[in-house]
């Protein structure tokens, strides 16, 4: 299946846009792991619809069920499994996209592969809303890190052709729209607002880092640490490409310019720069990870846009209805926080199964 996810632990998610509930599998989280529900419900509202003007109106509270895997708020052994309740869908928004697919999303292909009887209301099971449960295991994960010394966090890097300035600190953390330059978020939020005022919409790219590494995660080869972040993030819809470190940057650079040059601090070793963004030969190397993931412009927008019908192999005209993000990436941050979690979290646990 598709939805699974993981080595040590696996992750899978199920549900659609607008089934009665989406949820999360996860299986192999060790027993005796304290989960903070608190912490993980501020985690999960800040992804959660309909918060502010930069978002979609549909409001959903994201408040996970427990049925199993946790008992008075710790892991006990079981796989956990979560589910959120849908329960502000409007279906009836999406009739017209049964054989008049959307441009830019998943309908056409879904009609192809299932024969035409996907679930398109909401986008079924492609929607970005299958990232809330997503969001539950990324929590959990992100909080059992926390206590080995390991933080997750990411900014945005820009919108549309407006960029953040500085490097990313830990300062960014608990900010209502995590940049480094406030003057540059503001202009941020006039980017996404003109784009909704315009009927359209924008995209743009988040910085993630993760933190407190220890040295020896991840593996040559196919079980490299960029091969399962960049699995884990492609997970999220609207994901269109990842680089870490230098990234494409480090194609126009010498290797003089490029390589990070190793140092002693104290009694460990070190890198002078991080162009390797903490990942080399596939393995963490004990400097920060740092990435960043490119989002593509919400596909579901007002304007008119030109389609062809299904069923009468004509071109025509599709009007979306619906409530849609006019951009992706701020609701996306604590998506792509969860995803770099669990990655390195299942990676963290296969590690200390090779060192016992």
């Amino acid at each position: 299946m598709s939805s699974i996810y993981g080595e040590n632990i696996k992750v899978s998610i199920f549900g659609q846009s607008h089934s009665p509930a989406i949820g999360v599998t996860m299986d192999g989280i060790p027993a005796g792991e304290t989960i903070d529900m608190e912490e993980l419900a501020k985690f999960l509202s800040r992804r959660a619809p309909g918060n502010n003007a930069l978002s979609t109106p549909r409001k959903e509270a994201d408040e996970p069920e427990f049925l199993s895997g946790i008992k008075d708020n710790v892991t006990c052994g079981a796989p956990i499994t979560a589910i959120i309740r849908n329960s502000d869908t409007r279906s009836g928004d999406y009739d017209n996209l049964r054989v008049v697919p959307r441009p830019g999303h998943a309908d056409y292909v879904a009609s192809v592969k299932y024969d035409g009887h996907q679930d398109y209301a909401g986008g079924g099971h492609f929607s970005g809303r299958l990232t809330a449960p997503l969001c539950v295991a990324g929590g959990i994960c992100k909080q059992i890190l926390k206590r080995e010394g390991i933080s997750v966090y990411t900014r945005i890097l820009s919108i549309g052709t407006v960029y953040d300035n500085g490097e990313i600190t830990e300062a960014v953390i608990g900010k209502d729209f995590p940049v480094m330059d406030e003057t540059q978020g503001e202009k941020m939020q006039e980017a996404i607002l003109a784009a909704k005022a315009a009927g359209d919409s924008v995209g743009g790219v988040i910085q993630c880092v993760v933190n407190g590494l220890p040295v020896g995660l991840g593996d040559p080869i196919f079980g490299g640490m960029e091969n399962r972040i960049s699995q884990a993030v492609f997970g999220i819809p609207a994901v269109k490409g990842i680089e870490f470190g230098s990234g494409f940057l480090g194609s126009v650079k010498s290797g003089s310019e490029n390589n990070d040059a190793f140092l002693m601090d104290g009694d460990v070793v070190k890198t002078a720069t991080n162009n390797a963004g903490g990942i080399q030969g596939g393995i963490t190397n004990g400097m920060p990870i740092v990435f960043n993931v490119a989002f593509k412009a919400t596909p579901s927008i007002a304007k008119v846009q030109k389609s062809v019908n299904l069923e009468t192999g004509e071109n025509t005209e599709l009007q979306i209805n619906g409530r849609h993000d006019p951009c992706i990436v701020p609701r996306a941050l604590p998506c792509v926080e969860a995803a770099a979690a669990i990655a390195v979290y299942d990676a963290f646990l296969g590690r200390k199964r090779e060192l016992k």
